[in-house]
């Protein structure tokens, strides 16, 4: 999914605790859903990031030497600018875009 394009809110919002738990009737296991979706997106992003980051690496053992990348500079500010990874992860939720399953209720059926 493209999270860049996502309409997540940059900032915290209240919610509705009887909206959040639509879908499972258990608050607790709502959190639970949106946790681990957000942990998802969390370790996609910085995978995305180190790969975007690592063009302009530098391999070279000076130390003295410390070189400003303006492009690797914007890449980092965009990725800061992001919506943080609950909040994506709790829209997709509340737009009922997350697929989730209890494996133990469909081993007792």
């Amino acid at each position: 999914m493209d999270y860049k394009k996502t309409k997540a809110p940059a900032t915290t919002i209240t919610r509705n605790l009887n909206e959040i738990d639509k879908n499972t009737g258990n608050i607790y296991e709502t959190v639970a859903i949106v946790s681990k979706r957000a942990n998802q997106i969390g370790s996609e992003l910085k995978e995305e990031l180190n790969r975007k980051l690592e063009e302009f690496a530098s391999y070279t053992d000076n130390l003295e030497e410390v070189f400003e990348n303006r492009e690797q500079i914007e890449i980092s500010r965009f990725y800061e600018r992001l919506p943080k990874p609950s909040l994506i992860a709790m829209q997709e939720y509340m737009d009922d875009q997350v697929y989730h399953r209890k494996p133990e209720a469909e081993n007792g059926e």
